[in-house]
């Protein structure tokens, strides 16, 4: 199987699941995820010339200080799909580091998931938070909001990546090394660590049982699936 054209493909379908219309670019991004698992099972067997020498990288806008539940977002991402996340805060950009399909997947699916997380938690803030909050506490209910539904959608990935590998065989390797590589061209990156935080219990498990609406609808394989992440 040629890399190429499978790659072209992906792309393809990625602009389509930046389409205005939800049911195509649902449809589109479930369908590129199955390629890419296609892809990654046929690359694991072909000859080593022909393995990928290179990790690639997607920027995508995020902002400079990044709160807690984006960190957790883009680490839940990257793992699911066999790449790296280093945030700039100097430029408020995220760099995704992967090879080949799986870079421009991961950087897509970072961004489709933070616009949905937005969305659900503006639905919920003006359903559940009156105006007459004080500010202190509508941020702790929106904090809460969003790691409550981080927390479900990467434990989701988590379980996708289980049944559906990215990445297989001898290629694991290949991959691992050719990120560190990527890494360590770009420099000293510094760790992000995160300090603990109070929660809202209440808006927390809203947040978690949203979280389950996002991605539900189709599995990887364009069918339906309640326990996959599609888009």
């Amino acid at each position: 199987m040629e890399k190429s054209p499978i790659i072209e493909k992906i792309k393809k379908l990625l602009a389509l699941a930046n389409s205005s219309n939800e049911h195509e670019a649902a449809l589109a991004a479930s369908h590129a995820q199955r390629l890419l698992s296609e892809h990654n099972l046929a690359m694991a067997d072909i000859e080593a010339s022909n393995r990928p020498d290179k990790a690639d990288k997607v920027e995508t806008a995020v902002s400079k200080t990044l709160p807690k539940w984006m960190r957790h977002l883009s680490a839940g991402v990257s793992s699911a799909f066999d790449c790296q996340a280093i945030h700039h805060p100097a430029t408020g950009k995220m760099t995704f580091i992967g090879v080949g399909a799986d870079v421009q997947i991961a950087a897509y699916t970072f961004t489709y998931l933070e616009r949905t997380v937005r969305k659900l938690c503006g639905t919920y803030m003006k359903g559940h938070v009156s105006g007459t909050v004080a500010n202190r506490h509508r941020e702790l209910m929106r904090h809460s909001y969003y790691l409550g539904a981080v927390s479900t959608i990467t434990a989701r990935l988590r379980e996708q990546k289980v049944q559906t590998p990215v990445t297989t065989g001898a290629l694991v390797l290949v991959k691992e090394g050719l990120i560190r590589q990527a890494m360590n061209e770009i420099g000293n990156v510094r760790a992000m660590h995160s300090r603990r935080s109070y929660i809202n219990s209440d808006a927390y498990s809203r947040g978690q049982a949203d979280g389950i609406q996002v991605g539900i609808n189709r599995g990887i394989t364009g069918t339906p699936a309640a326990h996959r992440i599609g888009h």
